[in-house]
């Protein structure tokens, strides 16, 4: 028995319609607040309620505000994959990979990519992340300043091209897939919000922008997949996984479904990792005293040797650090689902094909689940301390059947990656730096530039 034939149980008949939110816009609803102010609007809604009705367009979307509903709605299988969120992105991720996928090719995909992710397949990447971390800070030098944006998006590509596609060529294209993904991303927030349809489709600058981004981003995986086939090389990687993966029947899956797989390793995996070592990188300029911290607590591990792979199960504080950035300033600030039943949330009616949205942002920094949830207090995950979080308060890597795969994957390398440049140095923003909240799809400093300081 699968999970699609369990029968739905029937519905209370009391359930209640969700309040809706304040501030509508004629014509545009409530996707001008999310075009103006997105993070301080999605913030404030569950002021309105556990469940709250917003209009996009002409569109009734369903608001989630509470960490047990948005447990609940993550956990639940009358919600798939779908909605605003992922029909922006299929432009980007195509419908055939795993991260846009449902029912049985979902399952299936995740049974391919999942080896590559298991927690005792992660050591054999260590040696890749120590000389990707260090060659970070070697790169570096005291003084000048840091680009954090575009070399953020270098080691995290580099990282991930190197351990799961075993690709020694991604300078040039980290670069490449760094300004692409930034215009792409940013186009596909505003398609999301503000779903004017066929303008989109007319030749005005930020279209053509837009769709040059998004180009030349299929073009680069297009490279990466037809330089595999002409090696005739097979090595022991998620890449040679997806190119001898077969299909529910026994069949080669189709080329479009490789594209889309590899594109779904290396562009949203980047861009969330490249954002987290942003915002990690703004944190230990703006909270000296808890990069002195992991420097101290580097230094008590290593004995003074440079950080290592195998160092980072004992490097608490550090992952600590790493996990309070993440809640604070989570790349994947957004969210979508779509029912497929009639179904209910907290009591409340939602109707089989609504787009339900949440915001792990603002799920993250609510007043009600965490005391001064505003201040950066990496303590907090302490063990005394965390079990007054309340449960799906904190997901990052999110819950269930859609758990991010490379969760143990991405906390090695950001804890790494914190741990090398902590000790090496202490940084400073430099004029012309900003360090805003760019808001796309995903969130990251606009334009982070760091000087480097030797300790």
């Amino acid at each position: 028995m699968t999970v699609e034939s369990v029968q739905p149980e029937a519905l209370a008949p009391d359930l209640r319609e969700p309040p809706r939110a304040g501030g509508g816009v004629p014509g545009l609803g409530h996707g001008w607040k999310l075009v103006r102010d997105p993070l301080a609007f999605m913030s404030r809604l569950r002021d309105h309620g556990d469940v709250v009705r917003l209009k996009l367009g002409p569109k009734t979307v369903y608001a989630v505000t509470t960490p047990d509903l948005t447990g609940a709605l993550a956990l639940s299988n009358d919600f798939i994959i779908a909605g605003p969120l992922w029909e922006s992105l299929e432009g980007l991720l195509g419908k055939e990979g795993v991260a846009t996928a449902n029912g049985p090719r979902h399952r299936r995909q995740r049974r391919t990519i999942q080896p590559a992710f298991r927690l005792d397949a992660i050591p054999a990447y260590g040696p890749i992340m120590e000389e990707e971390a260090h060659a970070l800070t070697e790169r570096w030098k005291p003084g000048e300043t840091v680009d954090c944006t575009s070399e953020s998006f270098r080691v995290a590509v580099r990282i991930a091209a190197r351990c799961l596609l075993r690709g020694d060529y991604m300078d040039e294209r980290a670069e490449r897939l760094c300004v692409a993904l930034a215009t792409v991303f940013r186009g596909m927030y505003r398609r999301m919000v503000v779903p004017l349809g066929p303008l989109y489709k007319l030749p005005l600058p930020a279209n053509r922008e837009f769709n040059r981004a998004l180009a030349d981003l299929h073009l680069l995986v297009d490279e990466i997949v037809a330089e595999r086939r002409a090696s005739g090389q097979k090595p022991d990687d998620l890449l040679t996984a997806l190119l001898e993966a077969k299909d529910e029947n026994g069949d080669p899956i189709g080329e479009q479904e490789i594209h889309d797989q590899v594109v779904a390793i290396l562009t949203p995996g980047s861009e969330t990792v490249a954002s987290t070592i942003m915002w990690l990188l703004h944190m230990l300029a703006e909270h000296p005293e808890q990069a002195d911290r992991v420097r101290d607590e580097v230094e008590a591990v290593t004995g003074g040797r440079p950080v290592a792979f195998e160092d980072v199960r004992g490097l608490g504080h550090t992952n600590n650090v790493v996990v309070e950035a993440l809640r604070l300033r989570p790349a994947v600030w957004i969210l979508t689902r779509r029912a497929v039943r009639d179904t209910e949330l907290g009591g409340y009616r939602i109707p089989a094909g609504a787009d339900i949205v949440y915001s792990p942002y603002a799920i993250q920094r609510d007043a009600k689940s965490y005391e001064r949830n505003l201040e950066f207090d990496p303590d907090r995950w302490l063990p005394d301390r965390v079990k007054d979080i309340p449960k799906h308060a904190m997901s990052p890597f999110s819950v269930g059947n859609r758990k991010c795969p490379s969760d143990h994957f991405s906390m090695a390398q950001l804890t790494l990656i914190t741990a090398a440049l902590a000790t090496r140095y202490r940084f400073e923003q430099v004029a012309g730096s900003n360090d805003g909240t760019r808001v796309g799809i995903t969130l990251r400093p606009h334009n982070l530039l760091l000087r480097p300081v030797r300790r």
